[in-house]
């Protein structure tokens, strides 16, 4: 078979099958009276077998190897393609998901281009520095336009995708950086919130704790819910800072949860009973639910008789819980066996004197 008709029937040029012999990859057995390269059968399967290992991703030179040399064995060779392949999708996925951010910026020229570009970059600098600067320079100088609802005007030229500023907020480490991320995220608007809910189910427990804490500084409605429904999370730590983030925005749910955080010891690194008895306050503040916060701040201090701690945080949190019902559960406290507890409930009414009478 002549060179031409081996190239319609293997689909590999006819240059192509000139470079494998150069390399000596395959070799025509036979030629022509005139001269002819002619293949025999045996080199048409040498050919289909260079195409099948050169689709596993080998180089040429590795092809001859593994066709020539009795003592080549695949596995090593495989397990190195695996891994090269692996580098490539991830590198590829890379550059899709940031073509796709820069996509949905809209941008109007190569300049914007560039400026998502280097924000992008920013965000994925090593240095925490230019990390954060990165994040503060996303934060828009006025609102979003409704019409992208995923980008977030930066202060000086085009949008930024909420998407990368979700990204790097779940995976920041450094504290000032994610304050700053948290803080653009709150400022962003659009879907920042739905994308912070994958996170809330993050098999990890810091992205958990990341994604909690960014949504309790975004004000809006999404965030609302999604908080609201975190109450009932598994993980203490996201009930407790969604609870936090619920007590000033006037959500009644979230009592329970502050009440437990004001009675039990607060870890390093989670929200702890000062917080919470300052958003049962806020709570408190509203029509109507200062007796209902006071009865179960009171209910608590019954059920807590053996943690003495406990029952002094209990009644320090009655300090500003307004109404009847804290005022008197106060007034028997100061009568209270634990002189610790009976001492800080005198001081707390003493407090509350001295406001009235301003």
């Amino acid at each position: 078979m002549l060179i031409g008709e081996v190239a319609r029937k293997s689909g590999v040029s006819a240059r192509m099958l000139r470079h494998y012999e150069s390399l000596g990859l395959v070799r025509p057995t036979g030629r022509t009276v005139g001269g002819y390269r002619e293949y025999s059968g045996e080199d048409i399967r040498r050919i289909f077998h260079i195409e099948s290992l050169r689709s596993l991703g080998l180089s040429l030179t590795e092809v001859g190897r593994a066709l020539d040399d009795p003592g080549f064995t695949p596995a090593e060779l495989v397990d190195d393609l695996v891994r090269q392949t692996r580098e490539r999708i991830a590198s590829e996925t890379q550059l899709l998901t940031r073509l796709r951010r820069i996509g949905a910026a809209e941008p109007v020229g190569w300049e914007d281009v560039l400026q998502i570009v280097a924000l992008l970059q920013g965000l994925g600098s090593p240095s925490a520095g230019k990390r954060q600067r990165a994040a503060l320079s996303s934060v828009p100088s006025v609102p979003p336009s409704a019409s992208s609802p995923s980008s977030v005007s930066s202060a000086e030229g085009p949008p930024m995708p909420v998407e990368a500023l979700v990204e790097a907020a779940l995976s920041e480490t450094d504290p000032n950086v994610a304050g700053a991320l948290r803080w653009a995220l709150a400022q962003s608007g659009g879907d920042g919130a739905a994308l912070l809910a994958d996170g809330l189910g993050s098999p990890e427990a810091e992205v958990r704790k990341r994604a909690v804490r960014s949504l309790a500084e975004i004000p809006d409605g999404a965030a609302t819910a999604l908080l609201r429904d975190a109450l009932a999370h598994p993980d203490v730590v996201v009930r407790r800072y969604a609870a936090l983030a619920l007590g000033p925005r006037g959500v009644t749910e979230a009592v329970p949860t502050l009440i437990d955080m004001v009675a039990g010891r607060s870890n390093a690194g989670q929200a702890n009973d000062v917080d919470a008895a300052d958003a049962l306050a806020a709570l408190a503040s509203r029509p109507g639910q200062a007796d209902r916060i006071a009865t179960g701040l009171v209910d608590r201090l019954a059920r807590d008789t053996t943690d003495p701690s406990a029952r002094r945080r209990l009644t320090q949190a009655l300090a500003d819980i307004p109404g009847s019902t804290a005022a008197r559960a106060l007034a028997d406290l100061s009568h209270d066996e634990d002189r610790a507890v009976a001492l800080t409930a005198t001081y707390v009414i003493g407090v509350r004197t001295e406001r009235q009478d301003r």
